[in-house]
């Protein structure tokens, strides 16, 4: 009959969205059993529907939904953002000092280890720019999972949110570089990372600025508030994809903005809540399912040196400031392997550069991958550990 479907009825993307979500949650849930953070279940459950075990077709749920990734991430660096306190850097040296210097040290270490193993220099650069961040979503949901508060919590917070923003002016000062020595003219290499740089956070500001005065305006209820929140993001999300810009620069820059202005507390404080918690999901299942492999092989010693270099200048670089500040030298240490894991979002910039330039990152594509993914998968176990190795939060 021809009213009856085909047998087996075909798949579809929603079908394999469902599935995926159902997948990465029951490993979430499982895996908080065990006491371990539920974005190691996340992950986990990518590896195991991607090409190493199931080989479902989770790698194209990507293609065609950067505008979802780009909201899921602006929510999570908005409200890291709003953790920027301008005011506590001024007041502790030792924090901004912290923030440099384990930012400086994991640059120069991971471009200083691919130039020693061959890489070229630019391409280099570019992908230690990219390991400066840590990632913002995995924090932010292993300290609300795990219900932290205290000094490491908040300082862990204040040094992802200043390590992200440079993380990201590095990476678009760089593309200056990408330019050269692909020989674009020099209009294109002096305006082309200007442009992106003081564009995108001039939105950032200017929609920060209008933010709180919006808020105190309309009303004090959470619900009009948060609606206005999205909105705003939604906004600096539209206008930086319009206008080629970076959406994380620009959101992070909205977050920080609201912080340290007047009629901040006009903006009441939210959770995520559970619909955000649903884009991470599948965010984190999709990371997982990239792993293949050939990926694996073709990465080799060069990720396991890039992970070892990046890792050891973030712990380095907080230890270097530990003298300088209020913290016990143990907590001080677990401040520093808070910032093990490692973000993704920059990675966003390296395919927007190889899509200008095919060429470009072909080398590095399956290190960078593949030191993501590992600091994904040891990332979340370790930041839980030092968190509650600090007294920050309960086992």
């Amino acid at each position: 009959m021809p009213f009856f479907p085909q047998m087996p009825p075909p798949g579809n993307e929603v079908l394999l969205l469902g599935a995926l979500l159902a997948i990465g949650a029951l490993a979430g849930a499982a895996v908080q059993r065990l006491r371990l953070p539920a974005v190691f279940g996340y992950v986990l459950a990518g590896l195991a529907v991607g090409p190493m075990v199931l080989d479902l077709p989770a790698r194209q749920m990507l293609q065609g939904a950067r505008a979802i990734v780009d909201i899921a991430v602006g929510l999570v660096l908005f409200e890291l953002g709003r953790r920027l306190d301008l005011q506590w850097l001024r007041r502790d040296p030792s924090l901004w000092i912290a923030a440099a210097a384990e930012a400086s040290l994991s640059f120069v270490g991971v471009t200083a280890a691919l130039v020693g193993i061959g890489f070229p220099p630019v391409h280099s650069a570019m992908a230690a720019a990219i390991g400066v961040s840590t990632s913002p979503a995995v924090v932010w949901l292993v300290i609300t999972d795990s219900r932290a508060q205290g000094q490491v919590a908040d300082r862990c917070l204040n040094l992802v949110a200043v390590n992200t923003l440079l993380g990201f002016v590095l990476a678009t000062m760089l593309v200056a570089m990408v330019h050269l020595e692909y020989q674009a003219g020099w209009l294109t290499v002096l305006l082309h990372p200007l442009y992106l740089l003081t564009a995108s956070l001039a939105i950032g500001v200017a929609i920060g600025l209008a933010l709180p005065y919006a808020a105190a305006a309309l009303s004090r209820r959470a619900e009009v508030q948060f609606v206005l929140i999205v909105a705003a993001v939604l906004c600096a999300v539209g206008l930086a994809v319009a206008l080629k810009l970076s959406v994380f620069l620009a959101l992070i820059a909205v977050g920080a903005t609201v912080r340290n202005v007047p009629r901040r507390s006009a903006l009441l404080e939210f959770d995520l809540g559970g619909g955000a918690r649903v884009l991470y999901i599948l965010l984190f299942v999709v990371t997982g399912a990239q792993a293949s492999w050939p990926a694996w092989h073709s990465a080799g010693w060069a990720a396991l040196i890039y992970v070892a270099a990046r890792a050891l200048g973030k712990w380095l670089g907080v230890m270097m400031s530990a003298p300088l500040s209020p913290l016990p030298w143990r907590q001080s240490a677990c401040l520093g392997l808070t910032l093990m894991p490692m973000s993704g979002m920059a990675l966003l910039l390296m395919y927007d550069i190889s899509a200008r330039y095919p060429a470009f990152g072909e080398q590095l594509a399956s290190v960078l991958l593949a030191a993501i993914l590992a600091f994904d998968v040891a990332g979340p176990v370790v930041l839980q550990w030092a968190l509650r190795r600090a007294g920050d939060a309960r086992s």
